[in-house]
């Protein structure tokens, strides 16, 4: 039972957000140092990912929209989402 446990928490979900408003958050995950290969080079300022839609959400540099949140945009390609930690 404990390396079934230990299975699903090497796997990463389908999509992954880092806002904590979004439904697809999950603190346990991302306390994990989560990487995102994005077209073959690593990224580090996705805000969003979806293996399975092939697209990767990415802040556009320093913009803010009215609330203080970061502007992002939309960008299609294939993501490899793993853990930078290996337990």
């Amino acid at each position: 039972m404990n390396d079934e446990n230990e299975t699903t928490h090497d796997t990463l979900p389908d999509r992954l957000s880092v806002d904590p408003r979004s439904p697809y958050y999950n603190a346990d995950i991302l306390s994990r140092d989560v990487g995102i290969r994005f077209k073959g080079v690593e990224k580090t300022n996705v805000e969003e990912y979806c293996v399975s839609e092939g697209w990767v959400r990415v802040t556009a540099g320093n913009a803010r929209d009215r609330h203080g949140n970061p502007l992002t945009m939309k960008v299609h390609g294939p993501v490899e989402p793993y853990f930078r930690d290996k337990k």
